[in-house]
């Protein structure tokens, strides 16, 4: 059946199986003239070596109406970029690869350092939070989409389902987050967000009642997708986390500076798989585990900004609401995987959740301890503010590295 349900307070555009790919690309197309538009793409160098981000290139070589692509490079030697460049030169569309560990953005880097807004953390909060900076001080683009490099399922279909939202000039959305199905080779996947973040926002619902960016938070399908797209005046006013709780944060954001009707979510894909984090019982400070206490983190400041008040009392009351819940949707998870014929290890899904309750409860004690943290990387406009001459620095900077290592 064709799912056209709208729940929460966040508009949800579906596919409904009625209009081809071709349909929509010619729209874009169309638009493309009055709006252009750029595509983001946050990558390690790592991806590169691996068989997705080729998958993804290919996909993104039929696309014809995109005006440029922005690849932001980590972690990335001087060879290693020059292979970079060679790879990315495959794209038909202007595009822009940000070396972000050279000693030319390393340099503006330097000069944020003065003025204390350098990113704090390393990582894709801050690979993200550059490439938002180049699109800003290039200046062409008027709606970006941006989508991860390990995604084993691509297909151009993504991309034009995820930017049509903000592209389309009759629409009046700003901000657009993707959503799709975690179900993939047999199994149920997306932990994090069934086991996480949902029974915990439903235990926060429980504890403080009715709270609007709660109800909020709940109306997005898939709230820790990497997918989003977004008018490029909102990229000026945000303010990036550099930590996993990227995506929550900006979703945190786009909330504080737009109603609700200039924000919706989208049916971007059938499948998704991509790279998967090790659940990382034994360490806080690698994969889910530390994910899992970013996340809450910034839910936890959230919810203090908009006035309620935290203490260790309320933490144990949190952990204690979420771990009932958790393990109520691990039975409803379990009998939705079997008459679907799908595998659930209900032994590793309750390791996960004790993980999970855990570290709620750290999360709390971490915010109770510091509670004037500012893992957000302040905005463009603040930037620009503080230096003005930054953006055609930055403009320079990227430009001459193309230039110079192009010719290698």
């Amino acid at each position: 059946m064709s799912d056209f349900y709208q729940n929460g307070i966040i508009s949800t555009l579906h596919n409904l199986r009625t209009r081809s790919l071709s349909d929509l690309e010619t729209d874009l197309k169309r638009f493309s003239k009055t709006r252009p538009m750029t595509l983001v793409l946050p990558s390690l160098f790592s991806e590169l070596e691996k068989p997705a981000l080729q998958l993804i290139v290919d996909e993104l070589k039929k696309v014809n109406y995109l005006d440029s692509i922005v690849i932001g490079l980590d972690q990335a030697t001087k060879e290693q970029y020059q292979y970079a460049l060679q790879f990315f030169n495959q794209l038909p569309q202007k595009h822009f690869v940000l070396w972000n560990d050279g000693p030319r953005l390393l340099d503006i880097d330097q000069k944020l350092k003065k003025f204390d807004l350098s990113p704090k953390e390393l990582g894709k909060g801050r690979n993200v939070w550059f490439c938002f900076g180049f699109v800003l001080a290039d200046g062409t683009a008027k709606s970006v989409a941006l989508h991860d490099c390990d995604i084993v399922t691509y297909n151009r279909e993504l991309l034009a389902r995820l930017i049509y939202p903000v592209a389309n000039p009759n629409f009046n959305y700003q901000f657009c987050k993707g959503y799709y199905s975690r179900v993939t080779h047999e199994k149920i996947n997306g932990r994090v967000c069934r086991l996480l973040v949902t029974p915990l926002i439903r235990s926060l619902k429980r504890i403080f009642n009715d709270n609007d960016y709660l109800n909020y938070l709940d109306s997005f399908r898939y709230a820790l997708a990497g997918e989003f797209s977004m008018r490029t005046d909102v990229l000026s006013d945000i303010r990036i986390p550099s930590d996993w709780g990227l995506e929550i944060g900006v979703l945190s954001e786009v909330n504080r500076n737009y109603s609700n009707n200039h924000l919706c979510q989208v049916d971007i894909a059938d499948h998704y798989d991509h790279k998967h984090q090790d659940l990382s019982l034994n360490d806080k400070e690698k994969g889910l585990s530390k994910m899992s206490i970013d996340i809450c983190k910034s839910i936890f400041r959230k919810l203090a900004t908009n006035g309620l008040v935290f203490n260790t009392e309320t933490f144990r009351s949190i952990k204690a609401t979420y771990f009932r819940i958790a393990l109520d949707f691990i039975e409803t998870y379990n009998n939705d995987a079997a008459m679907n014929g799908l595998k659930l290890d209900i032994h590793s899904e309750e390791r996960a959740v004790e993980m999970f309750a855990q570290n709620i409860l750290d999360a709390g004690n971490s915010y109770l301890d510091n509670p004037m943290e500012t893992p957000f990387i302040p905005s463009w406009t603040r930037v620009n503010s503080a230096i003005p001459d930054l953006q055609e620095d930055f403009l320079v900077a990227v430009n001459e590295d193309m230039n110079e290592f192009s010719k290698k």
